[in-house]
This record gives structure tokens, sequence and C-alpha cells, in this order.
């Protein structure tokens, strides 16, 4: 009885998702795109309903629902598929991609207008290497430093580019009476947010993949990076871990542009800037922590590839683009003059540049827990916190990836 049920449970929450209840006329192709982002379901409703509008003989239906990840997840298994998938970029679009699932967009002219930087890091998401295309990186974000730009101007404190000048700065705004930056560990999540934009100029951005291929150890590579955000600690507010993301933030907060709204919450007229993180000892040395937000990939096993070409053809219009950057922000991954968001003006030349590198917790296991294991490590007072942090980080990688890891070694053998 209670398999029965849930059968029907899922076979009703399929029909939802494509439309089974009251669906278009039949002499139209049905391309169904199923979205892991509910906040942008508004907006791709209206974009659904122009496209419909503009074609006739393709009825487009996008569909966001709550737990999209858990949905598809659940067809998958079932070879239910969706024809397109809108995703991160990060390793569930690996562990699809991995499986086969996705259609090689090789040639396909809509991938001409990709940046380069984001193609790049779609790339190196493969677990291996493949050749070809698999998806159209379409909306980024960033991380870096959140700042108050009334307070700097006030003081007149400049935009640091090195180490050594951020930490002098930290060493000014305290002397001035302010709290230089802010820390909501309590949320262990938010511990990634400085980890990744520094991990990015510090490491190599391919040090999964060498880990993997036993050419590295993450104990020499993250050691400048374990050192760094533990130097944070020293000018973040007292006991970190007792506050969480809701909470306000001071003159500086390591965290991305998604955080722009949070903090607008609690200070709506703050003038908020952002400069990419200044972890390096020379400015040059400096990269955009960038990850992609939002990607469509086709399904391998969609009937109908030439009526998915020509959505993804439409969603890359820049109209159609400019209608989503205006409603849901972020950075554009194609190639145009888009609006970069105020807020986002320090970050602009390595926006437009593509000096971009990836998140590195998009390559990290979800059951590895990293967060945590940064926030136990950063808890640490003991003298040999940072060794033990290190060794348990490679320790924990060889545990949760070692099907992966193997399989590399039997194809490299």
């Amino acid at each position: 009885m209670k398999c029965a049920k849930l059968m029907t449970a899922l076979v009703s929450a399929s029909c939802l998702l494509a439309g089974c209840a009251s669906g278009p006329a039949d002499d139209k192709i049905q391309i169904e795109i199923v979205s892991y982002k509910p906040e942008a379901a508004k907006v791709f409703e209206e974009i659904q309903d122009l496209f419909n509008e503009t074609h006739d003989d393709i009825h487009l239906t996008i569909n966001s629902p709550n737990e999209a990840m858990t949905i598809l997840k659940t067809r998958f298994v079932r070879e239910d598929y969706p024809d397109i998938v809108a995703i991160g970029g990060d390793i569930n679009y690996s562990g699809f991609l991995d499986a086969g699932l996705f259609e090689n967009l090789e040639g396909q002219p809509f991938l001409d207008k990709v940046k380069e930087g984001y193609r790049t890091i779609d790339k190196q998401l493969e677990f291996v290497p493949l050749e070809g295309d698999y998806a159209v990186p379409y909306v980024a974000n960033a991380a870096g430093i959140l700042y108050n730009r009334e307070l700097f101007e006030e003081h007149g404190w400049k935009v640091p580019e090195t180490w050594e000048e951020f930490t002098a700065l930290c060493e000014t705004i305290a002397k001035a009476g302010v709290q230089p930056l802010y820390a909501g560990y309590k949320d262990t999540w938010t511990t990634l947010a400085p980890w990744n934009a520094m991990a990015v100029e510090l490491a190599d951005p391919d040090i999964c993949q060498q880990v993997n291929r036993g050419e590295a150890t993450f104990s020499e590579a993250y050691d400048l990076t374990a050192e760094r955000i533990r130097g944070l600690l020293d000018y973040i507010q007292p006991n970190p871990s007792a506050y969480g993301y809701s909470d306000a933030a001071t003159a500086m907060w390591a965290i991305g542009s998604y955080a722009i709204p949070q903090i607008r919450s609690v200070n709506p007229d703050m003038e908020i800037g952002s400069f990419v993180m200044p972890a390096t000892d020379k400015a040059e040395d400096r990269w955009l922590n960038s990850g992609i937000d939002l990607q469509f990939c086709v399904m391998e096993d969609s009937p109908n590839k030439e009526a998915t070409m020509e959505v993804i053809d439409y969603l890359c219009q820049d109209e159609v683009m400019d209608l989503y950057l205006a409603d849901q922000g972020g950075i554009s991954c194609l190639k145009g003059d888009f609006a970069v968001p105020e807020e986002l003006g320090d970050m602009k030349e390595y926006i437009e540049s593509g000096k971009v590198r990836d998140f590195h917790d998009h390559y990290y296991p979800s059951e590895m827990a990293a967060d945590a294991m940064i926030q136990t490590y950063l808890l640490d007072t003991s003298a040999d916190a940072k060794e033990k942090f290190l060794k348990k980080f490679d320790t924990e990688w060889q545990r949760y990836n070692r099907d992966l890891i193997r399989r590399l070694q039997e194809e490299n053998q």
C-alpha cells in the first residue's frame, strides 16, 4: 500500500512538472525545461510566454519547482527526462554529466556567445575530460569582499590590492573604532565564502583534479589558504561562530554577491561596494571568484533536439538575457553589453576580461562537509590546528572520491 501511494505521488509530481493536466495543442512540439531556481519562477514564466507568443511550432514549458534537484534525480532514476535542465555549475552538474545524461552541444552557434572564462570553468567541472561542450553557461555570481562605500569614503580608506594592504587596512579600520570584518560562521556554509575567494588565487584551479590523479596533496596546495583564512580572525568580531548569516554586517564582509539582498534587508540604504579578495602578495595575481549560477543542458534522450536548440538560441538573445538580469541580477556569462550590478562595479574589469575562476567547493562532495571542517579548524586553538585540518582534508577527500580516483587510475594504466 505504501509503495502504491509513493508511486502515485511520484506520478502526480511528474505530471505536474510536465503539464499533463492541461497541455497545449497536440500539433506543437512540446519542450520542457526544469529549472532549479524557484526564485526565478516569475521571470521564467514571462520568458516562456514570450517564446510561445512568437513560435507557432514549439510550445515551451518552464517549471521551477521547490526541491528541483531532488525531483530531477527522481525523474532521472525513472528515465522520465525533461528536454532541458537549468542547473548550476557545481558537483551535481559533474555527476549528471559523468552519467552520460547530457547532449554534446559542440558546434552550436549559441556557444560562440559564451565568455571563454565560463566555458573553461565548465570543462574543469568534468570528472573525466570529455570532448565537446555539454552546457551553456548563462548567469554567474561573484564572491570577494562586500564593503560599506560610505564608511570608506568618509575615512578615505582605499580598496586594497594585496594581502599586506588588506591586513594594513583592517588595522586602520580597527584603530578608527570600527569592526573591520564580519563573519557569520554559526552557519557553517559561510566559511566557504572566504575560503573559495582565497583558494582561487592561492591554489591551482585544477587542484582537485591533480589530487585525483595523485599528482598533488591538499596539505601542500591549501597551506597558504588555510593560513590566511585563519589570519582573518584577527579582524573579525569575537566568537564569529555565535553569529549567523542573517546578522548585520559592518565595514567589510567576505561573502558573495548573493548576500547583497541580505544586507539590504538589514540596512536598505547602505551603499554597497565589492572588490576582489586581495589574498595574494602581488596585485596582478588576483582572480575573481566567480561561478556559474545558472546554465542550460540538453538531455541526451530528448527526442526533439532541433527544437531544444531553437529554445536555447532564443534564451541567448540579448533581450531575454536583459529580462532575466533585470529580475534576478547576477553577471551574464554571455558576451554583450549587459549591465553589471552597481554593487559589483569594482569587479567589472575582471568580469569583462574573463579573469574568473570557479568556487573550489563546486568540486567537493557534499558528504565531505568541507564547510564544517573549515569551521572546526577556525575554532581550534591548538598549535597544530592547521596541520590537523589539512591532513583531514586529504583523508576525507580520498574517502569520498575513492571510486573516481580508482577509475582514473585504471584508465591511465
